[in-house]
């Protein structure tokens, strides 16, 4: 799961809409229903098959801009009909291999509309939803989203043996390499989300406690950097596959490994941080975006176990009653308040990868159990899965989204951070 040149692949340009031809082996949402009622334990399948349900209810028929159908965020996000960001990337790993078809519909809908410059868009707002927008619009120039649609295609190619669709996405891969070459990369080596910049989050993660007191400045982050790290390690295994140089790639991931193992970690704490935390230990906390080498497999086997003993799987940390804790328990700046504490089923599927990526089972196991009991403890309750989840085991509808604005509880029926499918999944091959 670890994750040439920009001129080879940008010559190709953008190809035609591929063509997926309907198969015995394209999947339907009945199979992924099929499958909600088999996997996992069986107090987990009534919101199984809920999220199977929703899945499809979240999916409308294809429209401009997209070739193909599309799959929302899921229809309680307050901000409207939306595609894209990490969100789109969980549903797709949630529906395989119950339905590849509609997982590559959903990864070519996402690189359809890579801008000129290599930025895939964040998030494509469609008309209708909650907040009724009568319009198509996205950022086009200074918002990204964490580019882990690579990762998702990988588990396509493995779930299918389609590797001959590698080419249709290598062409965007360099893309995206190029705009993260030209406009993330950080004065101290690594690269950054505008988070530290504009305040946009980018990076997913909404007012996170690690822009709370830093200076602006184009300084190394430490999920950007692994996140790209993997773009790299992903484009060199393509670029091989496809007859091409791969020596540009090899050595730009074996530079950010180095990087990363030596410039963002601090032995004395066994510690991930980004660049200014490193510098200044006035400024470390236990945000849960430090897990990104181990997700990357950029952290070496050592870094690893000691980050998920000491961290991952310790109750004053991120393994909470329902985790993981986007901030560690310990930290003074955990707080019941969207991503300052509350828990996110797509990242304990995330730590969970990134614990098998070392070989532990166990931990992967203990995160992912945990996990889907308090979600499915949270469904009988409400008949419903929320956007985040409380991590001490309370009720989801008590924490803060966002207290300034007039959306803050979580959402309902939110699909985009809830692979509840795919983590069941995961935690039966672990038994």
């Amino acid at each position: 799961m670890s994750l040439g040149t920009a001129k080879q692949a940008g010559a190709q340009g953008q190809s035609a809409p591929v063509s997926v031809a309907r198969t015995a082996a394209a999947g339907s949402w009945a199979e992924l229903t099929a499958e909600a009622n088999r996997v996992g334990k069986p107090a987990w399948r009534p919101m199984l098959a809920y999220v199977a349900a929703l899945h499809q209810r979240a999916t409308h028929p294809a429209a401009p801009p997209f070739d193909y159908e599309w799959e929302d965020l899921g229809p309680g996000y307050v901000y409207g009909n939306a595609f894209g960001h990490w969100d789109v990337v969980h549903e797709i790993i949630d529906v395989l291999p119950s339905y590849p078809e509609h997982a590559l519909h959903q990864l070519l809908n996402d690189i359809k509309n890579q801008e000129p410059t290599g930025l895939i868009p964040g998030s494509i707002y469609m008309p209708g939803g909650l907040a009724r927008h009568d319009s198509v619009y996205w950022n086009h120039s200074t918002q990204g989203h964490p580019p882990l649609w690579p990762v998702a295609v990988q588990d396509y190619v493995r779930q299918t043996g389609d590797s001959a669709i590698v080419g249709r996405f290598y062409t965007a891969l360099v893309r995206q390499i190029t705009w993260f070459e030209n406009n993330r990369r950080a004065a101290n080596g690594g690269f950054f989300y505008n988070d530290i910049l504009l305040k946009k989050w980018e990076s997913g993660v909404d007012e996170g406690i690690r822009f709370d007191d830093v200076a602006k400045g184009a300084l190394a982050c430490v999920d950007a950097t692994s996140h790209v790290y993997t773009l790299y390690h992903i484009a060199a295994q393509w670029a091989r596959q496809l007859g091409l140089d791969a020596d540009y790639y090899n050595q730009r991931a074996a530079e950010l490994r180095t990087y990363i193992q030596t410039r963002l970690y601090v032995p004395a704490d066994g510690m991930f941080y980004d660049s200014w935390a490193v510098q200044n230990p006035a400024l470390r906390n236990l945000p849960f975006e430090s897990m990104w080498p181990l997700v990357s497999g950029a952290a070496t086997p050592e870094q690893a176990n000691r980050y998920i003993d000491s961290y991952l799987v310790n109750p004053k940390v991120f393994l909470t009653e329902h985790p993981v804790a986007t901030v560690g328990r310990r930290d003074p700046k955990f707080e019941l308040r969207m991503w300052r504490g509350p828990a996110w089923n797509s990242m304990a599927y995330w730590a969970a990868r990134a614990c098998l990526n070392y070989g532990r089972r166990d931990a992967a196991r203990l995160i992912l159990e945990k996990a889907l009991d308090d979600s499915a403890r949270q469904f009988r309750r409400t008949g419903t899965i929320w956007e985040f989840y409380h991590p001490l085991g309370g009720h989801p509808e008590t924490l803060q989204r966002k207290p300034t604005s007039k959306y803050n509880v979580p959402c309902r029926d939110y699909l985009g951070h809830n692979p509840l499918l795919a983590m069941a999944r995961l935690y039966d091959s672990l038994r």
